[in-house]
C-alpha cells in the first residue's frame, strides 16, 4: 500500500517478507504445540510480584533473566489435575498443567544470556495459584506456579498451562534490524472484519510539519494476521521532536478474524486483541 503523496514505501518489500516469515514462524509454533491451541500468552512468560530490594536488585534481575535459579530442595514432578483458563468475556477452557519442576525448568530455558558472576536465586516453595495474564484473546485468569525466594519478598511466577502457542523472536542482527512499526495491541470490530491497531507515532498528522498519517495493511494466513503500518510523512524538512504519541490505524481483513492471532511485523510476536 503506497504512501499518500510520498511515493511507494521503500521498505515495502522487506515488510512483506517479514510478514510472511512471521506467519510461517507462527504456523511452526502451532505444529510444535501439537496442533491448534486456543491459549496463546502475550509478553513475558515469566513474571514477578513485587520489586527487588535495592541491595540485591541488580544481581537478582540479571540472575532471573539469565535463568540462574535453583530450588533449595527438589521441586515436585507430580502433574496437577487439569486447571481452568477463564477469559474476560466469561468463556472458560480446561487445560492440562505442568509440574512445579517443569515450570522452573521452563524459566531456566528462557534465559537471555549467561551470567557467570550472578548469585543464584534460591526457590524455597512452589505454590499453584491463579493470576490474570495477557493472551491473544485478551485478559485471562490462568493457573500459574508461584515461587518464593530466599532473602527477598519478590515472588516469581510462571504460567502452568502445558499446551500453548508461543514464539521466540528471531535472533537480533544489529547490522540488519527489522523495519516497520510494531503495533502494541489490536481491537477487532463487531463484524470481525476490521482491526484497529495502536502504536507509537508522530504527535501530529501529515498536514503539519513533522507530522505523519498512517494506514494499515493485513497480511493473512489461516492461523494468524500480521499488521503492517504504512507511514505517510509530511515532506517538509526541519527539526522534529522525537517524542512519540499513541496513534491508531485500521486494517480491513479478507476473512473474519475468527480467533486468529494478530502479530506485529518487527519480530512476529503476538499482541493482545480486544473486542470493539
Amino acid at each position: 500500500m503506497p504512501g499518500q503523496g510520498t511515493g511507494p514505501d521503500p521498505d515495502d518489500a522487506r515488510l512483506q517478507a517479514q510478514a510472511k516469515a512471521a506467519l510461517a514462524h507462527w504456523s511452526s509454533a502451532i505444529s510444535s504445540a501439537g496442533g491448534p491451541v486456543d491459549f496463546s500468552p502475550v509478553g513475558d512468560l515469566t513474571g514477578q510480584i513485587g520489586d527487588w530490594e535495592a541491595d540485591i536488585g541488580d544481581n537478582n534481575k540479571m540472575a532471573l533473566g539469565s535463568g540462574v535459579i535453583e530450588a533449595s530442595t527438589p521441586l515436585s514432578n507430580t502433574v496437577p489435575s487439569p486447571g481452568k483458563i477463564e477469559w474476560s468475556d466469561g468463556t472458560t477452557e480446561s487445560a492440562a498443567l505442568m509440574s512445579a519442576a517443569d515450570a522452573l525448568a521452563a524459566i531456566r530455558k528462557d534465559s537471555v544470556q549467561p551470567c557467570p558472576t550472578c548469585r543464584a536465586l534460591e526457590v524455597t516453595t512452589a505454590t499453584l495459584a491463579a493470576r490474570p495474564i495477557d493472551t491473544t484473546r485478551g485478559k485471562a485468569t490462568v493457573p500459574v506456579w508461584t515461587f518464593t525466594l530466599a532473602g527477598t519478598s519478590v515472588v516469581i511466577t510462571r504460567f502452568a498451562v502445558q499446551r500453548s502457542v508461543t514464539v521466540e523472536p528471531p535472533p537480533w542482527d544489529p547490522t540488519n534490524p527489522p523495519v516497520g512499526i510494531s503495533i502494541d495491541r489490536a481491537q477487532i470490530s463487531s463484524d470481525d472484519m476490521s482491526l484497529t491497531v495502536s502504536f507509537v507515532g508522530a504527535p501530529d498528522p501529515a498536514s503539519k510539519p513533522c507530522g505523519e498519517d498512517y494506514t494499515a495493511e493485513a497480511v493473512e494466513s489461516d492461523s494468524a494476521v500480521v499488521v503492517i503500518v504504512h507511514v505517510h510523512r509530511n515532506p517538509t524538512s526541519g527539526g522534529c521532536s522525537l517524542v512519540g504519541f499513541e496513534r491508531f490505524a485500521t486494517a480491513r481483513l479478507a476473512a473474519p478474524l475468527a480467533g486468529r492471532a494478530v502479530l506485529e511485523v518487527g519480530q512476529g510476536l503476538p499482541v493482545v486483541v480486544v473486542p470493539g
